[in-house]
């Protein structure tokens, strides 16, 4: 049997998520390349849209509005998504340093982190700031800002914008129109907001043309924003008795306020400093005509974080989409060995700045008007940037880009063969074993007599006097495409077995499948996938001593892992007595969301958020659930809650309640429930509802009852009086969603094992 698929060849790895690359996903995901594999870097899941900032801020948008959701978008284009930021560079073995990954490595690397404020020749400003970027922290805070104005309206509140760009003109009126609007909502009135603007330069937005820079201050004014022009700031200090920041200025000048808003001019990222790569005097990587860096061919860079020596612009957006056409363009001539074409960026572009209340100008050249239809032009181009990336099919996979011969992208090979030909061939896993030893500790252990430091045809393990071995195998393709991640996330769903028996994880031996491609591409993978490995490991304080890795149409990974415990104090779960509390310590709807979520239509944010609890190592829970004297315990995964459940009270022979109410939820599953998105498990998990009795199926939440979890919780019986205190110790050690959800009745009387009230 012979499989036929493209073996991944050369590796294209975009760093940072800004527009460019936004634009080059989209672009690249209507015709991928065969045996190019993608991988997107990005902090942001939520990647704002400069343009609509403003009117965010001002309350006109909505989230969804003005952000680009990564998550579908890189399934669209087929790309690896790992969510971290970049810290550095190896340029001599083509690698990018990651703050809280391994190493990435490229064959061709984008950089598209977008800049950062000039705050740090400013004494004070880093510490009591609210810098423009990163966008998601300067929104965050301003979220808590309209929070607190809405929960106290009454309270005085002066506030500081430093910077008299475009953009700090913008955010100024934003917030003013924010806050102003609301305060009157509320039938508050409006003098106790006070608003300054800061400013070194005699006029505002020097960039644009005159007409347009005394309009701006007209409109600043007539706001009653405080202007301070040929203002320099010198320093930032905070008031100890009154926690008051105070903006001290050039010319003596002392301001107290609430918040200070930083918008000066653009600054290239500190990590970039020590990468290696051409810069420019203020730290930007510079770039030819062909968005290659001019000292490494292989290595491109677009947006705000870039600057073309033949064509220097200013750091705006209109820049960076214009740059996402070339840039996709170059990257695919550049993987297959074809000329690459050079771009040449306009002198002038339009700009619609936003006045308030409706209003925009509309800048280009000399030209400038103020008028509401200016507005609702500028609100009509956002909108149709933005709809680029909605709805877009998943999977969508063009035949006419077929590879060509070249250096970095040579053409497939013959097809893989099966069986014992499709092994991971020993040079490829003896470099990813060397490397992860190298980078990462590694468990050891007496009881391990021949392992991975002693290769042979089998491990060889000791058990000690009094101990019983506790074995279980688990095994699932991939729910992300992040092997890093996903390793850990497999490891705790195959160690929750033990850990709901009472077993302490002794060995674990691995059992993976990388996707086809060359042997330096799957020493990569193996890499990071016993990376993640070694890092899950570390915690659970086991030992890794051996496995088996082949190769196929996809990523697949399981761990067969041993456990001892005392026979005497293990957990079964025919334990459970009457009275018992139900206690369930991790969230549902794994299932529906990463359903939704391979179809393109979950929120990223959903998606980062579910993860965070499918590293959450279930060990912790299992000591606190044995200390508080549970009588039975289950780890909830691929049967659900339900079917987990089932299995308890039939072995036990009782019956439980569970209170619909309490069941905790994964932000995002209810959405998806409801719009119909299932895993294809669901409807085999759904004939435990025979068990069940049907009063309760009309809750909406009902078909999360039978939602299989990947690397889900546990769910312990423990007795009554011993509930409370065992919910504070879980939710101590970080269980923040641990509650109870049901309580344990006598022998069934009926055909019911299971009851579903709304609450206990």
């Amino acid at each position: 049997m012979m499989q036929t698929e493209p073996t991944i060849s050369t590796d294209v790895v975009l760093v940072g998520g800004g527009h460019t690359h936004a634009l080059v996903l989209r672009r690249w995901g209507m015709a991928p390349i065969p045996g190019v594999r993608l991988t997107l870097l990005s902090d942001l899941v939520d990647t704002p849209y400069s343009g609509m900032l403003p009117s965010y801020v001002a309350g006109r948008y909505s989230f969804d509005e003005a952000h680009i959701d990564l998550r579908p978008l890189t399934h669209f284009a087929q790309c690896r998504l790992v969510v971290d930021r970049a810290v550095g560079l190896d340029l001599a073995q083509q690698r990018v340093l990651c703050a809280n990954h391994p190493p990435l490595a490229y064959d061709v690397l984008s950089i598209d982190t977008g800049s950062t404020p000039a705050t740090l020749s400013v004494p004070g400003a880093a510490e009591y700031a609210i810098a423009a970027k990163p966008v998601p922290a300067l929104l965050h805070q301003w979220q808590q800002l309209v929070d607190s104005v809405a929960t106290n309206p009454q309270k005085p509140l002066t506030l500081a914008v430093v910077g008299g760009g475009v953009g700090g003109v913008e955010l100024a009126i934003g917030i003013h129109e924010r806050l102003v609007g609301l305060l009157e909502g509320l039938g508050q009135p409006t003098n106790t907001l006070t608003l300054h603007l800061f400013h070194r330069g005699k006029e505002l937005a020097t960039e644009r043309n005159r007409w347009t820079r005394r309009r701006l201050e007209r409109v600043l004014r007539d706001r009653g924003i405080h202007l301070h022009l040929n203002e320099d700031v010198t320093e930032i200090c905070l008031d100890e008795s009154t926690r008051q920041r105070i903006v001290r200025g050039s010319s003596g000048l002392e301001v107290e306020c609430d918040r200070i808003f930083w918008v000066t001019s653009a600054a290239a990222p500190d990590w970039l400093k020590t990468s290696g790569l051409s810069l420019t005097d203020e730290g930007f990587i510079q770039v030819g005509d062909t968005l290659q860096t001019l000292s490494h061919p292989n290595v491109f860079a677009a947006g705000d974080v870039a600057t073309m020596v033949h064509h220097p612009r200013p750091k705006a957006g209109v820049f960076a989409v214009r740059q996402g056409p070339p840039l996709t363009d170059n990257l695919r001539r550049f993987v297959q060995g074809q000329p690459l074409k050079p771009f040449r960026p306009q002198r002038q572009f339009l700009s619609l700045i936003e006045t308030g209340n409706g209003r925009a100008i509309a800048d280009r050249g000399p030209f400038a008007i103020e008028y509401p239809l200016a507005h609702r032009w500028k609100d009509h181009i956002d909108r149709k940037f933005m709809s680029r990336f909605c709805n877009l099919p998943v999977g969508q996979m063009s035949p006419s880009h077929s590879p060509t011969p070249s250096p970095l992208h040579p053409l497939t090979p013959q097809p893989h063969c099966a069986g014992c030909g499709s092994k991971v061939g020993s040079t490829a896993l003896s470099e990813a074993l060397r490397r992860v030893r190298q980078d990462f500790p590694e468990v050891s252990s007496d009881a391990v007599l021949i392992g991975l430091d002693a290769p042979d045809d089998a491990a060889v393990v000791t058990v000690p006097p009094g101990q019983v071995m506790v074995q279980t195998v688990d095994y699932f393709t991939a729910l992300i495409n992040d092997p890093f991640i996903f390793a850990q996330i497999c490891l705790k769903h195959c160690l929750g077995d033990l850990y709901a028996m009472g077993a302490q994880p002794h060995t674990v031996l691995a059992l993976v499948q990388v996707p086809y491609a060359t042997p330096a591409k799957q020493a990569e993978m193996l890499y990071q996938i016993l990376a993640g490995t070694f890092k899950g490991l570390l915690a659970a304080n086991a030992p890794l001593v051996g496995g088996h890795t082949t190769v196929g149409p996809q990523l697949a990974l399981g761990f067969a892992c041993n456990g001892i415990a005392n026979p005497a104090k293990l957990l079964h779960k025919g334990g459970m007595q009457p009275g018992d509390a139900l206690i369930l310590t991790q969230p549902l709807g794994s299932g529906t969301l990463f359903a939704a979520d391979m179809q393109g239509r979950a929120k990223g944010r959903w998606i980062e958020e579910a993860i965070a609890h499918l590293l959450t190592p279930n060990q912790a829970a299992a000591e606190i659930f044995c200390t508080h004297g549970a009588t039975a315990c289950t780890d909830v995964t691929g049967f659900g809650l339900a079917g987990h459940l089932l299995e308890m009270v039939r072995a036990a022979n009782v019956t439980a309640t569970l209170a619909m109410d309490a069941l905790p939820v994964l932000t995002g599953a209810a959405d998806t429930l409801s719009a119909g998105f299932l895993s294809t498990l669901h409807p085999q998990n759904l004939q435990a509802a025979a068990s069940i009795d049907p009063a309760g199926a009309d809750h909406p939440l009902y078909p999360l009852l039978f939602d299989p979890q990947t690397a889900g919780g546990l769910l312990a019986a423990v007795p009554a009086d011993a509930a409370q205190r065992c919910l504070d110790a879980l939710h101590r050690r970080g269980y923040s969603a641990a509650i109870q959800v049901g309580e344990v009745g006598s022998a069934p009387d009926s055909d019911w094992a299971i009851y579903t009230v709304a609450a206990l």
